[in-house]
């Protein structure tokens, strides 16, 4: 039995974003961290067109002492981790509630429909606004900017489980974090994951709400 307890069993978190953002490691990350931690977690993925920068997403439940199923219902979430901005408004509108927990990454990704003209991509200070709407408390951070300051927009996945660690809804902690990408990435890559992982905690303890 894990040493601490959850605000809720199972706590529902759902990793969105599109194809190439790397959103699978990120819910195999945050899978492991607290696999670590002794909590049971289940983890289920829906994929759209996944290589044309469609719509992924993980559902990952987690519980002290039971195995669920890997949907979570409909308005059941706890916590969303967004790597893109509209897949946090898509993912609102099925599976948030009233009281879910946001954390949302502001660097867009344009379908081939906002590419060719046929749809608009909506304004981020719109994007926000919603966000804020739908849920009980909403962070948003330059994940993707930040990542490419470092010399690799994949670390913006990284980034933004730093930002769940540093938001304290989840027992993330750093120590957990380096066992488990030093089992997913090359030796020579351990320590830029780790900083993007610090990172991350600290954008959203210096005002990033």
């Amino acid at each position: 039995m894990p040493d601490v307890r959850l605000n809720n069993d199972p706590y529902n978190v759902i990793i969105t974003g599109v194809g190439g953002q790397g959103n699978v490691m990120a819910s195999r990350v945050v899978g492991g961290m607290l696999s670590r931690k002794g909590f049971n977690v289940t983890i289920g993925e829906t994929f759209g067109a996944s290589q044309r920068g469609g719509s992924v997403m993980s559902h990952l439940r987690i519980s002290a002492g039971s195995c669920w199923s890997p949907q979570i219902p409909k308005g059941k979430s706890h916590l969303i981790i967004s790597l893109e901005p509209t897949e946090a408004i898509r993912v609102l509108k099925d599976y948030g509630n009233p009281k879910v927990a946001v954390i949302c990454n502001t660097r867009s990704v344009h379908s081939i429909g906002v590419i060719s003209g046929d749809q608009v991509y909506p304004d981020l200070k719109d994007i926000k606004a919603w966000v804020s709407e739908l849920s009980q408390s909403a962070w948003f951070i330059d994940a993707t900017d930040r990542a490419l300051k470092m010399g690799n927009p994949i670390l913006g996945n990284i980034m933004m489980i730093g930002a769940a660690a540093g938001i304290g809804l989840l027992p993330l902690d750093c120590n957990d974090f380096k066992s488990v990408i030093c089992g997913m990435v090359a030796p020579d890559k351990v320590a830029l994951n780790v900083s993007a992982y610090d990172l991350g905690r600290q954008m959203v303890n210096c005002g990033n709400d």
